[in-house]
């Protein structure tokens, strides 16, 4: 039995929602499983610019914009985190990457579980595999 507890909160003065939140809560459980990985607790929250701008500076000292900010709390071969999101960055990356809004924010989403499956995305290797690691997991979407 798989103790599986995913949580989607939207920051009110965004007009966003998660689509389809069941299978997407599913399709992250499938992932982390083909990284031989179990789901604990995934707490995804979906801000604006501004927040995770602040969080940035805050926890990581980087005066800078990105698209997530992964806190990991996972456990031996169980993830836990909060994943947070900034749904403005998502929206100007799939027109910069010319991506459906949508499937950018899966590949954000899933970004944030193979943080939490040890991946990194520092070095120009570590950015390939993420990248490889990503296609391979929508591809199970």
């Amino acid at each position: 039995m798989n103790k599986a507890s995913i949580t989607f909160q939207v920051e009110e003065k965004l007009d966003f929602s998660i689509p389809k939140r069941e299978e997407v809560k599913k399709w992250l459980i499938k992932v982390a499983k083909s990284e031989k990985r179990k789901c604990g607790k995934l707490s995804y929250f979906f801000c604006t610019d501004r927040y995770l701008h602040t969080l940035n500076k805050r926890f990581l000292g980087h005066d800078t914009y990105t698209d997530i900010i992964t806190f990991d709390y996972s456990n031996g071969d169980e993830i836990s985190g909060e994943i947070f999101i900034s749904i403005d960055r998502v929206k100007e990356n799939s027109k910069k990457y010319e991506q459906a809004f949508n499937n950018e924010l899966m590949r954000i989403m899933i970004h944030g579980v193979l943080h939490l499956c040890g991946y990194g995305d520092k070095a120009a290797d570590q950015k390939k595999k993420m990248r490889q690691k990503e296609n391979k997991a929508l591809e199970l979407l």
